[in-house]
């Protein structure tokens, strides 16, 4: 795998996404979690980073942005961190959800190459 400037870009947005999710999760387990869940957050974030996940941060991004102002609405400032997480999952699920499809997509246009037929060559 070579390493890229871009590729080192994705490594540290997902350390800091997903180090800020682990900062914030052992923040509410108490201090003592607080190392642990940090550290798990930015090993996680990095491996997802390494494997070119610039756009399952993105869906992360857009579902916790729209479920936190669609909580807002409906329910108030007190539901507003669940409507978030709730969105972020969502948001991670629909993004690789639609990058699987794409993949499909792409694989059915790609033209499948002839085999070599050959008047001599013996067929099973």
């Amino acid at each position: 795998m070579k390493i890229t400037p871009a590729k080192i870009f994705d490594v540290l947005l997902g350390v800091l996404g997903l180090g800020t999710v682990g900062l914030l999760i052992g923040v509410f387990m108490g201090d003592g979690w607080l190392p642990v869940a940090l550290a798990l957050g930015a090993i996680l974030g990095a491996g997802v980073g390494l494997v070119g996940g610039r756009g399952f941060f993105l869906s992360i991004f857009i579902g916790t942005i729209l479920g936190g102002l669609l909580t807002l609405g409906v329910s108030g400032t007190e539901a507003v961190t669940v409507g978030a997480a709730s969105g972020a999952a969502m948001g991670g699920f629909l993004g690789i959800w639609i990058s699987m499809l794409i993949e499909t997509w792409r694989q059915r246009n790609q033209t499948v190459p002839e085999c070599d037929k050959h008047p001599n060559h013996l067929q099973p």
